[in-house]
């Protein structure tokens, strides 16, 4: 790790028990600290001179974590200072939020000592290589044609170095979203099951109970056509013609919504999985299907814009050799996508899926009939970042982070295609061994 006697890091935090526990793990590997216990006092120290790494509390008295972050990238002095969020906030939103606002990293509390060093150590890598990169172009504009010719291969190694550590660090954020995410969706799917199966179970019975009531009933009033004056005035207020055939119905109302909880968390756990150590053999279809399920809000209608027609063009297909639950992941940013682009459409909306076979590769086809994307959008589709939503609605990591799933961990192919008013198709072929 690059560590000279002028560089430190800058802890922010205004509790001195954090601002303890991390100066004492930095400090155990040889790293200088500085402390802050708010932001305007940090933003003072990285003026006056700059860490080289800042970790910033979210929740503080004062400027917050957010705000210090925002205030030091409007400065062009600290703009370029990597930052990572320590916070308790271990929603997504916050996350992503902190990531949008220039952030690099965040840490959840508690803190892992381990993970700490480990996440601080790969953002002082990272600082190392862009400086040094810096300075090897600077000194390839002095130099003469053989010292260009070395620095532009050492500046061609150092490029791929750093690609490599912005892979291993969406890699990493992408990880631990996807945990999070599997964790709660598995989570929620444990969770329906123990009620499901109650009223599953349940149900058979109440069925055999309200016959062997209706048989018993039913001979009471051929065997006994003139009851007693109470028992026929009770059997008349209540109408017990009416009621037996109502709890039927009533019956056979809750059967089928039983099926609809049991199908949404088959979907989840569907969804959810995390085999991604080994490759198994997959269903694309029960992928698809399962993220339909779980985005079916999304189709429904909202406002003006009428419900999002869905048609499943699928052909015969083998399973598939793959990471399931990382799957599910390009088909959700994929449809999500198709979904955002659907908004305020003058026509009815749809979204088509085709599947097909083709030269050993399976083909998957995800279209819709939206307003397409501007040339110029295009060429920074899979662009690390970037992103054409508001702030907090998109990261700019989703179409980076399918691609990567497939060609990197698939050896597949990601593409689209897509001209201005006529709506846009992205392909996904996955080799099926």
């Amino acid at each position: 790790m690059h560590n000279s006697a002028t560089e430190f890091i800058l802890i922010v935090d205004d509790n001195s028990t954090n601002l303890s526990v991390l100066s004492q793990a930095l400090k155990q590997v040889g790293l200088k600290v500085r402390m802050a216990m708010d932001g305007a006092s940090a933003i003072k120290i990285a003026q006056q001179q700059s860490p080289e790494l800042i970790l910033l509390d979210v929740q503080m008295p004062g400027i917050d974590g957010f705000e210090t972050c925002i205030r030091l990238k409007a400065n062009p002095s600290t703009q370029t200072i990597p930052i990572i969020f320590t916070t308790a906030l271990a929603d997504t939103d916050n996350k992503v939020k902190g990531l949008s606002l220039g952030a690099v990293d965040y840490i959840t509390k508690p803190f892992e000592e381990q993970e700490v060093l480990a996440r601080v150590k790969v953002h002082l890598q990272l600082r190392y290589l862009t400086k040094t990169l810096e300075e090897k172009n600077a000194q390839l504009q002095q130099g003469n044609e053989i010292l260009e010719q070395r620095v532009s291969e050492r500046t061609t190694e150092l490029s791929q170095a750093l690609q490599d550590l912005q892979r291993s660090h969406l890699h990493l954020v992408q990880s631990e979203k996807m945990s999070a995410l599997g964790q709660l969706v598995a989570g929620i799917a444990h969770e329906l099951n123990n009620p499901i199966g109650c009223l599953v179970s349940n149900l058979a019975p109440a069925f055999e109970y309200v016959s062997y009531l209706t048989q018993i009933i039913e001979f009471y009033q051929q065997s006994y056509p003139e009851a007693a004056l109470k028992l026929e005035q009770i059997l008349t207020e209540v109408d017990i013609e009416f009621v037996l055939q109502d709890l039927s119905k009533l019956l056979n109302s809750m059967k089928l919504s039983t099926e609809r909880i049991k199908e949404i968390s088959i979907s989840l756990r569907n969804f959810s999985r995390s085999d991604a150590t080994a490759k198994v053999r997959f269903c694309v279809h029960d992928g698809l299907d399962s993220t339909l399920t779980i985005l079916g809000y999304r189709l429904k209608a909202v406002g003006n814009r009428p419900a999002i027609e869905v048609i499943k063009e699928y052909g015969e297909l083998p399973n598939v050799e793959c990471y399931p639950g990382l799957l599910n992941q390009v088909f959700m940013n994929i449809l999500a996508n198709a979904i955002d682009a659907l908004e305020d459409l003058p026509v009815t909306p749809q979204i088509r899926i085709q599947t097909t076979v083709i030269d050993q590769y399976v083909v998957i086809r995800i279209i819709d009939n939206g307003f397409g994307i501007l040339p110029e959008v295009q060429q920074k589709m899979f662009d690390y970042l970037f992103t054409t939503k508001a702030v907090g609605k998109g990261t700019g990591m989703g179409l980076s982070i399918s691609r990567q799933i497939v060609e990197e961990k698939h050896r597949g192919r990601l593409n689209f295609r897509s001209q201005a008013g006529q709506g846009t198709e992205f392909a996904i072929a996955l080799p099926i061994h």
